[in-house]
């Protein structure tokens, strides 16, 4: 039995990231000598197990064949004449395929090093076409070290997009779609998950909302960067900056969605384009199942951004209307992700990258203003009822009016 540190904790220690967590491969050994040993086992498809005291993970050598589509279709083989270089040999990245013995020597058949070296992510071997996941997880290791200056190798690109055309990512279910969406969204350029995605044609297949922006025309003027996809991309760049939160930076991205559907009439200026954008991203949103708070963000954010941009020139009915609508006084923490929404989509334009937002403090002294309004104020005065409601309602108009008189 000999056992080695594979994978993600070889890698990170070579770019000299920490190590988040270590896995392990055994080679030689059987699933009755791993049990003997006090390993718990805990893999489905194939034989994973858990130490006993470190917990962390040991898999037995194995090698995949393609047995159907998608990323399910594979005949797994866990024998104990696998080498480690047939495991290393079924990885998807050759920066990923680097092996660590128990003197801390590297076994590296695949020159993963040089790549490492050269910031290139490219595939181990024509195997990498049978898993469709693959196409995800290489765009979301872009997102994850494009700020090292790793790209994607021109062949691994190209292998992609030949995966594509032959429909293999039609098999990817939403619920992984979503899950390796969400961790891309947690990167430090999760807008180059999208742009690798696009290159190989993906974004297409699995956003099309997305894919539907690029090329549609914007008015110079407001966007100097033109292109409405380019202008969600960047948006996307300036919602990493403002915040840590995958919700804002996902909300942020697909908040012009409706844009893709403006009459070509009417280009390039969008009228409408926020009603437009509900349905658009109900679907996108339904399709890819991902959770209702993602979902009612984005929604919120597609729905009254412009409203957030004006909001200086609002008059105080119409400031306290968009609070109502945004639910802003049962849901304050929602209304602040929304606000960072609306900062980064006004700063995610050529040129306007630093430009101050004053919209976004502006409506956060509106709310203060208006929670300073309670009912029991009216209940002393004999008020009851619905009537307490349309009070506290007029209040706090008067009182947002004084506001915005002050700031004059």
């Amino acid at each position: 039995m000999q056992i080695f540190l594979v994978g993600g904790a070889v890698r990170d220690q070579l770019l000299n990231r920490p190590v988040t967590e270590r896995d392990w491969v055994v080679v030689g050994a059987s699933i009755e000598e791993m049990l003997s040993q006090g390993f718990q086992q805990v893999g489905k498809d194939f034989p994973v197990f858990l130490h006993p005291k470190s917990k962390e993970e040991y898999a037995l050598a194995r090698t995949e064949r393609k047995s159907g589509k998608g990323y399910t279709g594979f005949a797994i083989d866990c024998s104990q004449t696998i080498t480690l270089e047939e495991d290393l040999s079924r990885r998807d990245l050759t920066i990923n395929a680097i092996a660590q013995d128990e003197k801390g020597q590297l076994i590296d058949p695949f020159n993963g090093q040089a790549d490492i070296d050269n910031k290139f992510l490219r595939h181990v071997s024509p195997a990498f076409a049978e898993d469709p996941l693959r196409v995800l997880r290489v765009a979301r290791f872009a997102a994850r070290y494009a700020h090292l200056g790793f790209t994607v190798a021109d062949e691994t690109l190209l292998l992609m997009r030949t995966m594509v055309n032959a429909g293999e990512v039609d098999y990817l279910t939403p619920e992984r779609v979503w899950k390796e969406t969400q961790r891309a969204l947690t990167e430090k350029n999760p807008d180059v998950y999208f742009s690798v995605l696009r290159d190989c044609g993906a974004l297409k297949v699995l956003f099309s909302e997305i894919d539907a922006l690029f090329g549609v025309p914007q008015t110079a003027t407001y966007h100097p960067e033109v292109d409405t996809g380019v202008h969600c991309l960047m948006s996307l760049q300036q919602a990493v900056k403002l915040s840590e939160d995958p919700l804002i930076r996902f909300a942020t991205l697909i908040h012009d969605l409706g844009k893709a559907t403006t009459p070509v009439e009417i280009l390039p200026k969008h009228i409408g384009h926020e009603e437009r954008s509900l349905p658009l991203v109900e679907a996108l949103c339904q399709r890819i199942k991902c959770p209702n708070d993602y979902k009612e963000l984005a929604l919120a954010v597609a729905a009254w951004h412009t409203h957030c941009h004006r909001a200086l020139e609002l008059k105080a009915a119409s400031v306290l209307k968009l609070l109502l609508r945004l639910d802003a006084f049962r849901r304050p923490e929602r209304f602040e992700q929304f606000l960072i929404c609306c900062e980064a989509d006004a700063r995610g334009r050529t040129g306007f990258e630093e430009r101050d937002y004053p919209q976004a403090d502006f409506l956060r002294e509106a709310y203060k203003v208006c929670i300073q309004v309670k009912a029991k104020e009216f209940v002393a005065q004999g008020i009851s009822g619905i009537k307490i409601n349309e009070a506290m309602h007029r209040k706090r108009i008067s009182m947002l009016r004084d506001y915005k008189k002050s700031r004059l």
